[in-house]
């Protein structure tokens, strides 16, 4: 008898931060190496970020992301979901990262995914985050996400630093995108470093939905 065929997997929401800071060196990227434990993309440098838990959708947010990048995304999602994404790139950016992308201002949640904040006397604050991309993880793989990729500059945006040791991403380092193309990237990120200049050089230019094929990168508007 025929093995029947395992059923599709559906993807889940996730947030992913890309965030920037000015050095001498020109424009750095914050980026780090996954751990070998991980079933999706084991050993590979990608940006801070992560699956939405159900918290998210409750982020004590002291501010949300610009009405066009929330426009953009609303075109296909609804608004709860896409505050719980931004939420989950800020989030996950402290838990791996030990950045805190936020303002003054008091947390009454008592959930333990915003206790680093809270101890700093910061709310989360995705007021300063703008829209890069959406990417869906193809079929057939261990893992799918519904990934959106959003931009921070740290010197504007990061409001404090803790150290936090984090074993899913390692080799946390700044580079610049010269030095980030040397890395073992996946192909997203290797792309969608390239969206992230496009975005950068020309604000007006309007974030995009890429896809990966099997042999090239599929890029439509939102």
């Amino acid at each position: 008898m025929s093995k029947k065929p395992a059923p599709a997997l559906r993807p889940k929401l996730a947030g992913t931060l890309i965030v920037t800071r000015e050095s001498q060196r020109g424009r750095e990227i914050l980026m780090g190496k996954r751990s070998s434990r991980h079933a999706f993309m084991p050993e590979l440098y990608v940006f801070p970020g992560g699956r939405v838990d159900k918290a998210d959708h409750y982020a004590p947010l002291a501010g949300t992301m610009p009405d066009e990048d929330l426009a953009s995304m609303c075109r296909v999602t609804n608004e709860r979901r896409a505050h719980a994404a931004a939420a989950a790139a800020i989030r996950e950016t402290a838990e791996e990262a030990g950045l805190l992308v936020g303002r003054r201002g008091l947390i009454r949640s008592r959930h333990a995914n915003w206790r680093p904040f809270k101890q700093a006397g910061l709310q989360p604050d995705a007021s300063g985050l703008k829209l890069i991309a959406r990417a869906i993880t193809p079929p057939g793989r261990v893992r799918r996400f519904d990934a959106w990729f959003f931009h921070a500059d740290a010197d504007q945006c990061v409001a404090a630093e803790f150290d936090q040791d984090s074993d899913e991403l390692l080799d946390i380092r700044w580079v610049t995108r010269e030095e980030a193309e040397t890395l073992k990237l996946p192909p997203i990120t290797r792309f969608v470093l390239g969206e992230l200049e496009r975005r950068l050089g020309d604000p007006s230019a309007p974030p995009r939905h890429v896809r990966e094929l099997a042999r090239r990168m599929q890029v439509d508007p939102l």
